[in-house]
This record gives C-alpha cells, sequence and structure tokens, in this order.
C-alpha cells in the first residue's frame, strides 16, 4: 500500500511534466516547419481540386487492357537475400537475364544502390521455385494481383470504368477481380508467380544503401510471353466495342528463350489487332524495363506506330529515345531526373516518332497504299518527384491538366497504400521552380501551391507538369507506374 502511494506523486507529476514538454515543442515549434505543413496542405488541396474539376462520364468508358498477368509475392527485398543466403557483392554487374544466385545479388546490387527499378527473366527454374518457397515463408510477406495489364484494369474499374481484361487467369485470380471487369483467355490451373523484391529510401544491404524506394522483380514466367490469350481477347473486342484499347506487359517477352521467329510471329499478330481496331479507339502502349535491344526493335516496328499514346517512367524514356537515336540501350539512367532534361527527352521522342510517321506515310502515299500506323498524340512521363504530359493539340485526349493531378494523387495513394492522403507521410523533392528545357534562355516556372499544375502551348501541342506528394511510409512500389498511367489514362478518355 505504501509503495503504491509512494509512486502515484511521481505518476502524477510525470503526466505534467509530459505535458509540459508537449505544449513546449509545440510553443518552440519551427515556423519554418509550420510554413512547410500549410505549403504541403495548399499543394494537396489544389491537386484534390484540378483533380474533381472533371468526372468519368455517366456512361462507364470502356476499356480493353491486354496481356497477361500473373500473382506478385511481395517482400522486403533485403531481409529475404539475407534469408536465403544471397551475400552482398563488391561487384554490382548488369544482366540481361539471371541464371544463378551470384549474378542475382550482382545485378540486385547494379539497381538497388541508385534506387532504379528493374525486372529480370530467372532461366533457372529451379533456383527460381526455391526462391519463390523461401519468399513464402517470409514473415510480412504479401501476395497481389500483379502484372500490367490487371494492375491498369484494377485502377480503371476502381475510377469508374467497365473493362475487358486480356489474359490466362486461374479461377482464384478471376474472383479477386472488381465486378467490372470482364475476362477474355484461357483458363490456368497455376498463375505465375513473380517475386517483388520492395526496399525502402535509405535501406541498407552490406555496403549498399538506396538512393530512393523501388522494387526489383524476378519471374521465371511460362505463359505472359506468349501473349496466349490474343486469339481470345481479339474475339471479344468486336462485341466489347471499347473507348481505349491499352496495351502492356511485353517485357514479358525480354529475354524469354523463344524459338526462332517465335516473338515476331505473337508481335505480327498483335499488329494485326491494333490496325484493325476502329481509328476511332485511342491505343496506348505502357513501357516497362526491356533491356534486349531486338524486342524494342520489334516495339518500334510491330507496336509502337499503331500507339497514339505513350506512358513510361524515368528510367524507360531514355532507354527508348537512345534507341530512337540509334545508340544502344540505356540500362540505368537517373533515378531522380531533373523536369528540364525529362521534357526535353519527351520532346525529341515526340519530334522522332511522328517524324517517322510521317515519312511511311509520305512513302506509302507516293507508293498509293493506305495510311501506316497513328501520330503520337499523348505521352506521359512518371517520375518520383512529378508527373508529365505532352498532348497535341486538337486530339481526342481532353482534360490534360485534370489528368496530370490525377495521376500525381495516385501516386501517392498507390505507394502508401491509402485513398486518403496522410501528409505526415509525404514530401515535396521536386525543386520551387523549374526550367522547361536545358536550351538557353529557357522560361522558369516557379511551382505555386494554390496552382500546382503548370501547364504551357508549345509547337503543336501542350505540355503539363505536376508535383508529387512523394510518400515517405512506403507500402508498395510495384504496380506504381500502372496506376498512375492508368488514372491518368481515366479521365482523358
Amino acid at each position: 500500500m505504501m509503495e503504491g502511494g509512494s509512486r502515484l506523486p511521481w505518476t502524477k507529476y510525470g503526466s505534467v511534466l509530459s505535458l509540459f514538454v508537449v505544449l513546449l515543442a509545440i510553443w518552440f515549434r519551427s515556423p519554418q516547419d509550420t510554413a512547410l505543413d500549410d505549403r504541403l496542405d495548399t499543394v494537396l488541396s489544389s491537386l484534390l481540386r484540378a483533380e474533381r474539376k472533371v468526372g468519368v462520364n455517366n456512361a462507364r468508358p470502356r476499356v480493353a487492357v491486354g496481356f497477361g498477368g500473373c500473382v506478385d509475392l511481395i517482400v522486403d527485398g533485403v531481409s529475404f537475400l539475407n534469408k536465403m543466403g544471397v551475400s552482398h557483392t563488391d561487384q554490382p554487374l548488369h544482366h540481361d537475364y539471371l541464371e544463378n544466385a551470384e549474378q542475382l545479388a550482382q545485378s540486385f546490387a547494379y539497381f538497388f544502390a541508385p534506387g532504379a527499378a528493374a525486372e529480370r527473366f530467372m532461366i533457372n527454374e529451379t533456383l527460381f521455385s526455391e526462391l519463390v518457397e523461401g519468399a513464402r515463408d517470409l514473415p510480412g510477406n504479401r501476395w497481389s494481383v500483379g502484372g500490367n495489364a490487371p494492375v491498369m484494369a484494377g485502377r480503371m474499374a476502381t475510377e469508374g470504368c467497365d473493362v475487358l481484361l486480356g489474359g490466362s487467369f486461374s479461377t482464384d485470380f478471376t474472383e479477386v477481380l472488381s465486378q467490372h471487369i470482364a475476362v477474355a483467355g484461357k483458363m490456368i490451373e497455376e498463375p505465375d508467380i513473380h517475386l517483388i523484391l520492395e526496399y525502402s529510401s535509405g535501406a541498407s544491404w552490406g555496403t549498399y544503401t538506396s538512393r530512393r524506394a523501388n522494387r526489383y522483380i524476378i519471374h521465371s514466367d511460362a505463359h505472359n510471353p506468349y501473349l496466349d490469350s490474343l486469339e481470345e481477347f481479339a474475339e471479344k473486342l468486336e462485341d466489347f466495342k471499347p473507348d481505349l484499347l491499352v496495351v502492356g506487359g511485353l517485357q514479358m517477352m525480354d529475354n524469354f528463350p523463344f524459338n526462332s521467329g517465335e516473338r515476331e510471329a505473337v508481335l505480327s499478330q498483335l499488329a494485326d489487332l491494333l490496325t484493325s481496331s476502329s481509328p476511332q479507339i485511342g491505343i496506348h502502349f505502357e513501357m516497362a524495363s526491356f533491356v534486349e535491344e531486338n524486342i524494342v526493335d520489334d516495339l518500334l516496328h510491330y507496336v509502337i506506330p499503331h500507339a497514339d499514346s505513350l506512358g513510361m517512367n524515368e528510367q524507360e524514356l531514355p532507354n527508348l529515345l537512345s534507341l530512337l537515336k540509334g545508340s544502344n540501350i540505356t540500362v540505368l539512367s537517373d533515378p531522380n531526373p531533373r523536369v528540364a532534361t525529362v521534357l526535353d527527352q519527351m520532346r525529341e521522342v515526340y519530334r522522332i516518332l511522328n517524324q517517322r510517321y510521317k515519312d511511311a506515310n509520305s512513302h506509302s502515299e507516293a507508293n498509293n497504299g493506305k495510311s501506316k500506323g497513328k501520330p503520337l498524340t499523348r505521352l506521359h512521363v512518371h517520375t518520383l518527384a512529378f508527373q508529365a504530359m505532352i498532348v497535341t493539340h486538337g486530339s481526342q485526349w481532353k482534360n490534360t491538366m485534370s489528368a496530370t493531378a490525377k495521376a500525381s494523387l495516385t501516386a501517392n495513394r498507390h505507394v502508401c497504400g491509402s485513398n486518403d492522403i496522410d501528409l505526415s507521410k509525404a514530401r515535396l523533392i521536386m525543386d520551387d521552380s523549374f526550367s522547361i528545357s536545358h536550351r538557353e534562355g529557357s522560361q522558369r516556372i516557379p511551382l505555386q501551391e494554390t496552382r500546382p499544375v503548370s501547364c504551357w502551348d508549345e509547337d503543336d501541342y501542350q505540355i503539363c507538369v505536376a508535383p508529387v506528394l512523394v510518400c515517405t511510409e512506403v507500402y508498395q512500389t510495384a504496380g506504381g507506374g500502372d496506376n498512375i498511367s492508368a488514372a491518368g489514362l481515366v479521365l482523358q478518355i
């Protein structure tokens, strides 16, 4: 009794002391911190207002999305490699594909330190199975619907679209899809599993520290490289009558051991599907991590000329541009590029692809042939710090400013794993003002908190740039680009 009584005053004084410390912290709170909070709050309110400015049509837009899909097994990358006994290496190296644990360590280290996203095919099926089994037992692992097409389809259904999804899935897989998604493809017993090795900004693995949060993906996919839902998808497409056709998941073909001529035959079928679709239907192609030059050449021949919209990240943009200019593939680029750098690269991609379209059609007209492909009228690049879009004046794509805002907000929502944006878990890393080009004398645009989406006209197009409220407590980076691209497209159909 006496002991309890002797402790009671200290408990009381301890509570008073705690309250005093909290009040003191508020009193002495840095005006800079308060100003920063106010600034973030204003940016968020303004982005939400821009997003709400337009809505999805009363009649739900119809979107067809292909191809493929998988089940993602998501783990903490560092914990997983440590558990599997994959030792960190002092030799970070790029590998086109993976054969053994040493190559996995070298490849992971290569992308982990700069914090760049990567995806690699593992030809050693035995090792891949061992890795999957190890990941199943790792505490904190998560299973998720994966693959570009199902993730984009899921986001579009959530945002108010009716979706036709092309892919071969198991019954368990289709049961977790939205009721607004119809599937076109074969039923399979077991879906392919992709291992998603996530890591946060500042994570350490041996002597390496990641500069930003990202993921490294490993797969040993057997179904998706063949686009084996293509036939069923094409059949259902006719009756579905989509407003937009989205193509993704073609990176599954990258370094896959096809027999001679197989890949070209599959892509030729896809090209036939794209050319036979109505000219009024927008076609969007979502890029991904490609390291094999031959497949990017194939995409430039069979797919990209038929797309009037392209989506990609800060790694894929310089990669595509490098090949368009006749150089080698760019495996690793700056994971945190400046706005001016990205906009200059976007302008070049836009210019080169549209010049190719003009050249192909002037040659075709000279030979009394019909027009080939489509001009590029929309280009969306999503980076950690900002979203950027180029949209041609007078094209079918509308609401560019609102779409850029929505893409920005979706980046935070997906990575933080919440529809409600918590400003205590967000920060702006885009500069307070940015130059619109590296060209001498280029205009600088200040970031205005009350109008954070900056839009201006150039040549035959409009450019819009929006800052991202970067999530500081990462739930998941995998699927980020697909969610962002899909959300942006929804308001532009």
